[in-house]
């Protein structure tokens, strides 16, 4: 039987050595290195969009690859691919190593430098258990073995703009079109979905960040499932409590939720943290929301260079959604996007507070009048960026909700293209 192999190596030497060895090893089917993390989901993702079958048996992960670290991405590979057979390549040998590389879901390692014989064995092993999990799924499991949900992230470019309602009123959209939406805050320290939502709930997303292997059951326990069919993982109340999500626990929490739930909305609030830039550089679908004024505007100019700066995500593959615009409005979005080089969202969210205050003030943004004009133009963001089902998403007002034949789930960092704002976190 042919093993189909993928190797993810970013150093040149390395691509070298390894793609030799792979050549020699009989029956094996190498194919062009991923140069990175994001090429590696990427290039998975697209797979198994096709087909489970046309996912290679064996990944190579070589210790240097970037930017996500070697072992968690390993476990999100894991988590969102169990069908593959992950291999770690290491110059360290040590018990403490491999008992993490186990523990992140590798099936085995090898180490540096690569000998022909322990390679070989190692993925006949990897291989040999990829195919027993195919069968397995093949017999009908329900184990996840898709390419995963989309992750959007919604980033103020300061407090106040409207990144939390633009959040909400996103993972509303998808709820209501027929999707299994999941809405994050991960504004930690000042997260306000529970009190948009009218929700009181003891767990939060704290209480996932120390589980190393997050279950269907753990993530159940800690999700609060609202009346509206979204399921709600909240900030902590108390906001000291926020430094316990590092970067590492996020990137596990993501994961688990995108393998749970078709469109997964993550509100980052405003303040960058080790966490919310974990999940910035994971989304698919990167939202940054300003208003147009001067003092915005330069707040979301210098979010986008800190996020190139940290190498969390590029200006183009972000989209900007400009909050309460008008007419009379002297920034327009064609200057943002000049300002920012990001993508502008192609929906204006008109400048009408009014249509919001009874909602904000009774916490029942889901109540929210479905005449409102900033409903409607978030619900057409949802639409635009591919978060509702094109077949049945509607508008508030019972029409085929605008946009929604532009994506659909599972591409990773899709090229969005968006514009304007309204609301107030």
């Amino acid at each position: 039987m042919t093993t189909r192999i993928l190797p993810a190596v970013g150093d040149p030497d390395a691509v070298r050595s390894v793609t030799t060895l792979l050549s020699q090893l009989p029956d094996a089917e190498p194919a062009a290195p991923a140069g990175d993390s994001t090429q590696l989901v990427d290039t998975l993702a697209r797979l198994a969009g096709e087909a489970i079958e046309e996912l290679p048996e064996v990944v190579l992960v070589h210790e240097g690859i970037g930017p996500v670290p070697a072992l968690e991405l390993i476990r999100e590979v894991s988590l969102r691919f169990p069908a593959v057979g992950v291999v770690l390549v290491t110059a360290d040998a040590s018990q403490t190593l491999f008992a993490a590389a186990m523990d992140a879901g590798a099936r085995g390692l090898v180490t540096l430098p690569l000998s022909y014989e322990e390679l070989a064995n190692r993925v006949q092993v990897a291989a040999q258990w990829s195919t027993g999990v195919r069968r397995h799924l093949g017999a009908g499991s329900d184990v996840f073995s898709g390419p995963g949900g989309t992750v959007v992230t919604v980033t103020g470019a300061k407090g106040g703009v409207g990144a939390t309602v633009t959040a909400v009123q996103l993972a509303l959209a998808a709820q209501a079109s027929g999707r299994s939406a999941a809405l994050v805050d991960l504004d930690l320290q000042t997260g306000d979905i529970a009190a948009y939502l009218d929700v009181q709930f003891r767990r939060s997303v704290v209480d996932l960040a120390a589980i190393t292997d997050i279950s269907p059951r753990v993530l159940s326990d800690a999700v609060f499932s609202h009346e509206t069919g979204l399921a709600l993982l909240l900030a902590p109340g108390e906001g000291e409590r926020g430094e316990e999500v590092s970067d590492r626990a996020a990137r596990q929490i993501v994961s688990a939720l995108r393998s749970r739930y078709e469109i997964v909305v993550i509100d980052c609030g405003s303040q960058m943290s080790g966490a919310n830039a974990a999940a910035i550089e994971m989304a698919d679908i990167a939202v940054l929301v300003t208003t147009p004024d001067v003092v915005a505007v330069r707040g979301a100019k210098r979010i986008v260079r800190i996020w190139d700066r940290l190498q969390i995500r590029k200006a183009e593959e972000t989209v900007t959604l400009v909050n309460r615009l008008n007419r009379n409005t002297e920034i327009q979005p064609a200057l943002i996007q000049r300002i920012t080089g990001t993508r502008m969202a192609g929906t204006a969210v008109p400048a009408n507070f009014k249509e919001l205050q009874g909602a904000v003030d009774s916490g029942r943004m889901h109540e929210l009048d479905p005449r409102s004009t900033v409903k409607q133009a978030l619900w057409a963001l949802a639409g635009e960026l591919g978060l509702v089902k094109p077949s049945q998403g509607t508008e508030p007002h019972g029409g085929m909700l605008r946009g929604a034949d532009r994506g659909s789930a599972g591409a990773r960092r899709r090229r969005g293209g968006t514009t304007s704002g309204g609301g107030r976190k």
